[in-house]
């Protein structure tokens, strides 16, 4: 049956369904993003009254600065920690949740609230939870003889802002996740379970290949969360400290641009970083996607 092609008497009417979605990137992310490209080759005076050509100098004296190569390799640790913490505790909850039938919706709706939370709010109410003075978490790691203290020590604090990071993303991944498990075929799971397989090997055989496409969807999602979104998290628990334990990429951003007010070396940054979340979906579209069962 061949199928009938449609077609639109209107020659411009294509285009002006495409003109909204066109104005808005062209607006919000390609004017931006060239303004960034031409500021990051200036370098301003502290006033701002004067800026001065210096080509690629912003970026050279960038991987001079041993501030910056920190940025770098606390990013790093901060989106892995961030990525597969809040997928595995994900993927857990969904994986309980589909197994549950009355209570099903009521746990589904109290594990999406927290999504609903704003970053600085969710940043804060960690910063409370693990306050050395007044937070219950240090209170009871001192019973076990752990003497937590985030201000002073760097390691702790990276743990606090993976902490507030992964549980603000964690309802977003639940939700792909119980989709992903309640669209695989329940017939291909009592096959297995009658041939005797256990629940773990039908987990890792079956039920896990067949969520490799939702799992790939959402660490690319995950690892442009843990590069962009969470500034309002740094910003609320650690500000970047203590000796910039936690200064990740894009609060450097704005700790050396709108509080230093180095505008061309803030700028190159957002460039940089902008270059390294576009390589690193390219790397996981190019490597990862290869072991996703369609």
């Amino acid at each position: 049956m061949q199928t009938k092609r449609m077609t639109y008497p209107g020659r411009f009417l294509p285009y002006a369904l495409l003109a909204p979605q066109v104005i808005v990137t062209l607006i919000f992310f390609i004017w931006p993003a060239g303004q960034a490209l031409y500021q990051s080759l200036l370098r301003e005076d502290a006033f701002g009254l004067r800026s001065t050509f210096v080509g690629l100098e912003n970026f050279a004296r960038l991987f001079r600065d041993g501030s910056y190569v920190n940025s770098l390799s606390v990013t790093a640790v901060f989106a892995v920690g961030t990525t597969l913490l809040s997928m595995s505790v994900a993927l857990l909850l969904a994986s309980t949740v589909n197994r549950m039938i009355r209570s099903r919706s009521t746990y589904t709706t109290l594990l999406v609230w927290p999504y609903a939370i704003a970053p600085a709010l969710a940043g804060v109410l960690w910063w409370f939870i693990f306050n050395p003075s007044i937070g219950i978490v240090p209170y009871m790691l001192e019973m076990v003889g752990y003497q937590w203290n985030h201000r002073n020590s760097g390691s702790d604090a990276m743990l606090l802002v993976i902490f507030a990071a992964a549980w603000k993303q964690i309802s977003y991944n639940f939700l792909f996740f119980l989709a992903g498990l309640q669209s695989i075929p329940q017939s291909l799971i009592e096959a297995a379970s009658i041939d005797g397989a256990s629940p773990t090997k039908r987990f890792w055989t079956i039920i896990f290949p067949l969520l490799t496409p939702t799992t790939f969807f959402l660490m690319v999602v995950n690892v442009v969360y843990a590069m962009f979104d969470t500034f309002a998290i740094i910003h609320a628990t650690t500000a970047g400290g203590p000796a910039q334990a936690t200064n990740i990429l894009v609060y450097k951003v704005y700790a050396d641009g709108f509080v230093g007010l180095n505008l061309g070396s803030s700028a190159a940054q957002s460039v940089i970083l902008m270059v390294i979340v576009v390589a690193l979906t390219m790397i996981q579209f190019r490597f990862i996607e290869r072991r996703v069962n369609y």
